[in-house]
């Protein structure tokens, strides 16, 4: 009786197998290195319902980033400011600017600005923001220079290797809590060592573990 199939269909079926997990290990290697945070987040820099200048604010007029995220030293999350915070100087500064109307409506209306968040971690990664400025970890760490962007954009990639890779050598990020947000602050030797006396008088020591982050 002849055979249904030739003697080279194993060999031929046995190749297109290994065809077929090489092409899928392929495909996925890709989707890895296309989709990785480095490549989907950094650079993010949506559009603002008020075309507000950190450059100018922070940069050019000097203001505390505290002022406007004033939650930043007590609480997990640095809150959008409220328009009346916008208005304590726009009662007085560029009151008739059309580019400010929306301030104005916001501000008459009791309404808040619709703000498109920039950083923003997935849901079961816990972040305190209070923790880490009242640790010595300055605001230009996680978001940039943020006083030289008219634009504010996401510059680090705030996936867990980054934030593990500051975990486990916190010492060249910690500085002085009083520099946390003076974002041109150059030490006057190795901040390194700097970051190395803090963390031995406050005793900081960053959690490793899962729950650190996940709760």
């Amino acid at each position: 009786m002849n055979p249904i199939f030739p003697r080279s269909a194993d060999k031929i079926l046995r190749a297109s197998l290994v065809a077929v997990l090489l092409a899928l290990a392929v495909g996925i290697s890709f989707a890895t290195w296309l989709f990785h945070p480095n490549r989907t987040e950094v650079g993010y820099a949506p559009k603002q319902p008020v075309a507000y200048s950190h450059k100018l604010h922070a940069g050019d007029l000097g203001m505390d980033c505290r002022y406007c995220h004033y939650t930043v030293e007590f609480a997990a999350v640095a809150a959008p400011p409220p328009t009346e915070i916008c208005m304590n100087c726009h009662k007085q500064v560029g009151v008739n600017s059309a580019a400010l109307a929306p301030v104005r409506e916001s501000y008459a209306k009791g309404t808040p600005i619709p703000w498109v968040r920039v950083h923003r971690l997935p849901d079961f990664v816990y972040f305190n923001h209070s923790a880490h400025v009242n640790a010595g970890v300055s605001c230009v760490t996680c978001h940039g220079r943020v006083d030289q962007m008219i634009e504010v954009k996401q510059v680090e990639p705030l996936h867990m290797a980054w934030c593990l890779d500051c975990h486990r050598n916190p010492a060249p990020k910690i500085r002085p809590v009083e520099l946390v947000t003076k974002m041109d602050w150059m030490p006057d030797r190795d901040p390194a060592e700097i970051g190395k006396e803090i963390i031995q008088a406050k005793g900081i020591s960053p959690p490793t573990d899962c729950s650190g982050c996940h709760r």
